[in-house]
């Protein structure tokens, strides 16, 4: 007893003890942090292929090692990579906006330039560089298990604002612009929401839960079926469209009766 009680006021006890304090926290962290990533396993092939990949596709613009490069101005030519996560890299490639065909305000959504399995390579490869968001299960992608109105509910508080209310999109500042969502791949839309691509903001596990993301993309689906019940859509955009046809056909009329008037007077 008196050895263990001498051993527990030496000097190096304390230290012991924060280390072993260090190493239970991490645990803990690592054991009770959301789960939502895919049950892929990226084998050294996948990276090592995806590798190829970036250093032919991406590397120009992100840096030879994912660090980013940034003009003689100081301006982002592209940013890090490093902590993205396969989620962004499926959701940029697989949606086609990148690689970029042109520098612009933003990237457009376009037909992918590579297939299925060169966008996995490329995702495993960034996967490696830092922990991030994975590419979500099939789980949560099942549109038949969400709940449209709770769905709903949560577009309108946190999406409507830039994609309007029937998800057709809206513009932004500085050329900048909110894309429709309405009629997209479900993974590509829970990856926006996993990642916030360029001015979109993130809606983490602590925003939003995987269920709550497959509400929303359940909405979305649904809005997409019920097309447009009340006649031609007018691309979407609320009274401001509708107030301009209205007005724009009775002023033609208007004036169409006016010049008849006056040369039936005449």
């Amino acid at each position: 007893m008196k050895a263990l009680a001498a051993r527990r006021h030496h000097p190096m006890a304390l230290l012991v003890i924060l280390l072993l304090a260090l190493v239970a926290t991490g645990g803990l962290y690592a054991a009770l942090q959301p789960q939502t990533a895919q049950a892929e396993a990226y084998t050294q092939d996948d990276v090592d292929a995806g590798q190829a990949l970036f250093l032919a596709n991406c590397a120009s613009c992100h840096g030879r090692s994912a660090e980013g490069l940034q003009d003689a101005d100081g301006g982002t030519i592209g940013p890090s990579l490093i902590g993205v996560g396969a989620a962004a890299v499926d959701f940029q490639v697989g949606s086609g906006r990148m690689p970029m065909q042109s520098s612009g305000a933003q990237a457009a959504r376009k037909p992918p330039q590579m297939n299925e399995e060169q966008t996995r390579q490329l995702a495993a490869y960034v996967a490696s560089l830092g922990p991030g968001p994975a590419v979500p299960d099939e789980e949560w992608l099942d549109t038949s298990q969400g709940d449209a109105t709770n769905g709903g509910e949560i577009f309108r508080i946190n999406c409507a604002m830039c994609h309007n209310a029937a998800g057709a999109g809206g513009a932004l500042t500085r050329g900048k612009y909110a894309p429709p969502v309405v009629g997209l791949d479900p993974k590509h839309v829970y990856e926006a929401m996993d990642t916030g691509p360029q001015n979109m903001p993130v809606f983490s596990e602590t925003n939003l839960s995987p269920e709550d993301k497959r509400d929303v993309i359940t909405y979305l689906e649904t809005l997409d079926h019920n097309g447009t019940p009340g006649g031609i859509s007018l691309g979407s955009l609320g009274p401001v469209t509708e107030g301009l046809y209205a007005w724009t056909i009775i002023l033609s009329l208007l004036l169409g009766t006016a010049v008849w008037l006056g040369a039936k007077a005449k």
